[in-house]
């Protein structure tokens, strides 16, 4: 199944859309057999990727009674996952930057997106000049950054710049996550953009999924949370929201740069 081609679309640079269907998941694919995000029919609203379940775990640092008033942005669209979790079943303020509208136009057809109005605000955009708006600049309370192009191989954008702008976007309390390849040659180098927008000691991830998505959790200007209210916040998460956030609070590591000249 294919999704038309915008007449706005670069032929040269925006792949086409694809999707397929099994056993009640339906996958989103950008000319490839890559899964660039899945939705369990039956459960629209649920996230069924555990890797874009672990995309939530900024969860674990704020009241949970305060999300509803928080601003969630995030950069690549994906099947829409965390986008309508953050906007229908948190009740957040969500903003969408996604490149290819090919995107926009089959998540809204096939994967429940639904239209903007005064809470969401899907924007076909370029996440690397959206950054770098002023206007955006500390109004962000969680990023959530899953910038692949449709090979799946990388991120598309993975410069220390570019994470200092993410840096620069968040509030002052705010999170940003990110999905990264944990097998993949660029992790390291990511790791250490995003450490040098951050702070290392303001980086946590987790271990690579089966599939080998590595979540990182970089947090602007982390308040210190003793780990019985991670364990209360994340059973109230659970109870909410069903997410596996109890599982979080173990799995959560704190990142450890490899010293210069280090074996």
């Amino acid at each position: 199944m294919r999704i038309p081609r915008s007449p706005k679309a670069d032929r040269h640079v925006l792949p086409d859309v694809s999707l397929s269907e099994e056993d009640g998941v339906r996958h989103l694919h950008l000319d490839s057999p890559w899964i660039q995000g899945s939705m369990r029919i039956a459960k629209p609203l649920d996230i069924e990727l555990e890797y874009v379940q672990r995309m939530m775990a900024w969860l674990l640092f704020v009241d949970p009674d305060e999300v509803p008033q928080l601003h969630a942005m995030q950069l690549g669209l994906g099947a829409g996952a965390l986008t309508k979790f953050c906007h229908k079943r948190l009740g957040m303020r969500t903003t969408v930057i996604e490149l290819n509208p090919q995107v926009v136009a089959a998540c809204m057809r096939w994967f429940r997106l639904p239209d903007n109005d005064d809470r969401l605000q899907v924007l076909v955009a370029d996440a690397a000049q959206a950054v770098q708006d002023i206007d955006w600049h500390g109004e962000v309370d969680a990023l959530q950054v899953d910038l692949y192009d449709h090979e799946a191989a990388g991120p598309v954008l993975d410069g220390a710049a570019f994470y200092a702008d993410c840096h620069a976007m968040l509030a002052d309390n705010g999170c940003m996550t990110v999905n990264l390849f944990g097998r993949h040659a660029s992790f390291s180098r990511n790791m250490d953009n995003i450490a040098s927008a951050f702070g290392s000691e303001h980086l946590q991830f987790f271990k690579p999924t089966r599939e080998g998505n590595t979540v990182v959790l970089a947090r602007k200007n982390p308040v210190a949370v003793e780990r019985p209210l991670l364990r209360q916040r994340a059973e109230a998460i659970e109870a909410r929201w069903k997410l596996p956030a109890r599982l979080w609070v173990h799995a959560l590591q704190r990142w450890q740069p490899v010293e210069a000249g280090g074996n």
